[in-house]
């Protein structure tokens, strides 16, 4: 039990240190560009300026996309069958990156986390006893999946920013799941409360 609580521990911390990364470059990047007044520089400068700060997040995204490959089966697989799970992945888009350049391997990532988050949120919805909760009790689960489905949306969004109409759909889904989860999480106890009075 310890050292499946240290696992989750490590990393619930370095999930964390990768999203305040992307949000502090993001957050720089945003006055940079307003400081500098990049938007009002000739259209190469503005393209250098974007290929660079995609080149500096970059690292962080292909961090925590793989995280999310070893976060999402966790609540399914034991931590034995967990590491292979992880092992199979990264080999798997490794061989995709191959073939098919690093974009496709990290989309292989997250598709796969896709189809898992979605398992693991119908089980969590239906009671299922068989995932791996950190806390307990039915809502809790629900919203726990709930933002972990959000955060993969988040990240496949960033993929097919271009994609105008995929692009909305996305990021609706995604703050609605979001939110959802968030709200499911923190007031589980006054939500399970209103159902039994009902």
């Amino acid at each position: 039990m310890r050292k499946q609580a240290s696992y989750d521990f490590y990393l619930i911390l370095a999930t964390t240190v990768v999203l305040a990364a992307i949000s502090a470059i993001c957050v720089w990047a945003m006055f940079y560009f307003k400081m500098a007044q990049i938007h009002e520089m000739a259209p190469a400068v503005k393209v250098a300026w974007q290929n660079r700060m995609n080149t500096i997040v970059a690292p962080f995204i292909i961090g925590l996309i793989v995280l999310l490959g070893i976060c999402v089966p966790k609540r399914l697989l034991p931590t034995v069958w967990l590491n292979r799970f992880a092992a199979l992945l990264v080999a798997v888009a490794v061989l995709a990156s191959w073939l098919a350049g690093i974009k496709t391997g990290l989309l292989v990532i997250l598709c796969a986390s896709l189809i898992l988050q979605l398992l693991i949120l119908v089980m969590a919805i239906f009671g299922s006893s068989h995932l791996n909760f950190e806390k307990k009790g039915y809502w809790s689960r629900v919203g726990s999946s709930l933002i972990h489905l959000g955060l993969v949306l988040f990240i496949l969004d960033l993929f097919f920013h271009r994609l105008q109409t995929l692009h909305l759909l996305l990021f609706w889904v995604t703050t609605g799941a979001t939110v959802l989860g968030m709200t499911f999480c923190f007031y589980a106890e006054s939500i399970a409360g209103l159902i039994k009075r009902k």
